[in-house]
């Protein structure tokens, strides 16, 4: 009895944890969330500068107020088809964690939709596809109205290898 008490506890924390503030966004027609405390800001597209033999979902630097900033398509990112980019395409800049510092990185989203406060009794373990697929990125899905926003673990979605890449594109 004592251990299932203890397992109960420990999935009432894990669900705690997923519980706050996301920033929803739209990528093929699929809602997303990033939680609120990794957001630094949302930009409208802007010209981007190509950096030579960086993988394809990396489109170059942008220069934020002085600050040059590396930007990844996450379309492409996830095995996405690309398409062109319009008036409601944007850069959302975000913090993550790198091998030594916080890094500043611009993901490119289809569109921004809201900010939602997602309890975490609406949070549920991503579910596994089996052992080939790697979800580590995928912090859980959020069961909404009409469907489900898969929350990204946006420290997650890059390697260490392709975080480091980006420090020196930056």
């Amino acid at each position: 009895m004592e251990k299932l008490t203890e397992t109960v506890d420990q999935a009432v924390s894990l669900m705690a944890e997923k519980e706050g503030k996301y920033l929803t966004f739209s990528l093929a027609e699929e809602d997303y969330g990033i939680g609120i405390l990794k957001i630094k800001e949302i930009i409208g597209m802007m010209p981007i500068t190509l950096v030579p033999q960086t993988p394809e979902h990396v489109k170059g630097v942008i220069n934020l107020r002085g600050k040059v900033i590396p930007v990844i398509d996450l379309r492409l990112r996830f095995g996405m088809e690309s398409i062109e980019y319009d008036e409601r395409t944007c850069i959302i800049v975000v913090e993550i964690k790198g091998q030594a510092v916080t890094v500043q990185i611009g993901i490119v989203v289809d569109s921004v939709s809201e900010v939602l406060n997602i309890k975490g009794e609406d949070v549920e373990e991503t579910p596994t596809f089996g052992t080939s697929l790697n979800t580590d990125f995928i912090l859980g899905m959020a069961k909404m109205e009409g469907g489900v926003k898969i929350l990204l673990d946006i420290d997650e979605v890059l390697s260490t290898e392709e975080i480091a890449v980006l420090e020196k594109a930056a």
